[in-house]
């Protein structure tokens, strides 16, 4: 900048000298030959004071000019935060302002995007749903964590890769093309093979623009909703299958007892017993569904206090002593050898003698005759347990993680002849999770079962 400013003036001064002597040679040649030293000195002089009068003047001009480049080119690099100080002309000085002011407005601007983009990002990060946005040539531009945990892939390396090689599973491809390829928001169901399997609700919606410039795709998780819904579905059935099968008993007896079977004592006698059978198993498994109903719905009202838990067990024993007689069975009690006096727990009274009458029921229906059902309970710093031990049958082990559902049974046809709705260790797990307890279960086939019931210890 200084030296073409500086060889700009030098050039005007040269010509500005040529042409003054050009004129004076024109119009007095032989005075100018006479002068002609003379001349040639005050032109060298002239030359000299204009050329150092040229750099003073270029370089007064050029270093405001210097200064504000420089200052252009760090903000350029991005550092928006020097500001240009420039000396020299007014109007420079004033241009220097108005870029100050500028990288301002544009560092503030920037501050604001970013914060946007981060909340944004935050947002995205803590949704339930995945989130994935892909380019016009399938490659991820953003995928947030739950994405990744849906879909097995590392959210941060998959950035700027394909799709494809992201997330390489066939049916999830075809999915993404199928969304793509269609003018309208795309919705597919998913059977994700894992592991861990999950059910996959996708949704491919594209962005605005011409031809397809990209697209954002959304995964909701639907597995627990679609336990629930199978839940629901079997819960149905089951009622209808536990309502059927004693209502035909009845329907049967009746018809046959207007048939005629009520003018012969014997058979009026049998058939209105099956009747009265049907009619209280009836009662029985409404009775338990409203129960469930009452304890799912969280209305239950506990009023949990301090029980001498030994004292519990002891009644609930006395109460089922009748029954177990019947089927010669032994009822024995095991207080903790470790602990003097009594062991209080917290719960509510009504709850804990239904989980206990239901534990110690289920053992007298499902232990031979002459078996033995023990009943043992001890405590911890902060909870008590107490345990009901058959030798029965037994369950499964793959019926074992099933027992708490609703209307399950590990033997359909040995459950239905020894009765029962399918609906007490339901009603016990939700009761004993009510008071902020557990249950689990072990057992061995053809040797017995053991129901534990851990709950929160009172103080003595």
């Amino acid at each position: 900048m200084f030296w073409r400013l500086f060889l700009s003036y030098l050039l005007l001064v040269v010509a500005a000298v040529t042409l003054v002597g050009a004129v004076i040679h024109l119009r007095a040649e032989d005075v100018f030959r006479e002068l002609f030293h003379e001349v040639a000195v005050a032109v060298g002089v002239v030359v000299l004071v204009s050329a150092c009068a040229a750099g003073v003047l270029a370089s007064r001009l050029s270093r405001p000019l210097v200064e504000l480049n420089v200052g252009a080119r760090r903000l350029a690099d991005g550092d928006l935060t020097h500001r240009i100080e420039v000396s020299g002309h007014h109007e420079v000085a004033t241009l220097a302002g108005t870029i100050n002011d500028m990288s301002g407005r544009l560092s503030t601007m920037l501050r604001l995007l970013e914060h946007d983009r981060e909340q944004l990002r935050a947002i995205l990060s803590g949704m339930v749903e995945g989130v994935i946005a892909i380019d016009d040539r399938r490659r991820v531009l953003f995928a947030n964590d739950r994405a990744g945990k849906l879909l097995g892939f590392v959210p941060d390396q998959a950035v700027k890769q394909k799709i494809c090689e992201a997330i390489p599973e066939q049916p999830f491809r075809e999915i993404v093309e199928t969304g793509l390829a269609a003018a309208e928001p795309h919705r597919a169901e998913l059977d994700w093979k894992g592991p861990p399997a999950r059910n996959l609700a996708i949704y491919i919606s594209r962005f605005p623009g011409h031809g397809m410039p990209g697209a954002v795709i959304v995964v909701h998780d639907t597995t627990e909703l679609r336990q629930v819904e199978k839940l629901r579905q079997d819960f149905v059935a089951n009622v209808s299958h536990e309502l059927k099968t004693p209502l035909a008993v009845i329907k049967s007896s009746v018809e046959t007892l207007v048939d005629g079977a009520a003018e012969d004592p014997e058979s009026r006698e049998m058939f209105l017993t099956q009747v009265t059978r049907e009619a209280e198993r009836l009662e029985e498994l409404i009775q338990d569904l409203l129960s469930l109903a009452r304890i799912e719905s969280g209305n239950l009202g506990l009023e949990p206090m301090t029980l001498a838990l030994g004292q519990a067990i002891t009644d609930c024993v006395e109460r089922h002593q009748g029954r177990a007689e019947v089927k010669t069975l032994t009822m024995v009690e095991k207080p903790p050898a470790d602990v003097r006096g009594e062991i209080f727990a917290w719960a509510d009274p009504d709850a804990l003698r239904q989980v206990m009458d239901n534990l110690v029921d289920n053992a007298i229906k499902y232990t031979p005759n002459g078996g033995r059902i023990t009943v043992r309970w001890t405590q911890s710093p902060d909870t008590v347990s107490f345990e009901v031990e058959d030798t029965g049958v037994g369950i499964h082990a793959d019926d074992l993680q099933r027992v708490f559902e609703r209307f399950y049974r590990a033997d359909k046809a040995r459950s239905r002849t020894i009765g029962g709705t399918g609906l007490g260790l339901a009603i016990v797990k939700h009761l004993v999770q009510a008071m902020k307890g557990q249950v689990r279960a072990s057992s061995t086939v053809g040797k017995g079962t053991t129901f534990r019931v851990t709950l929160p210890r009172a103080a003595d």
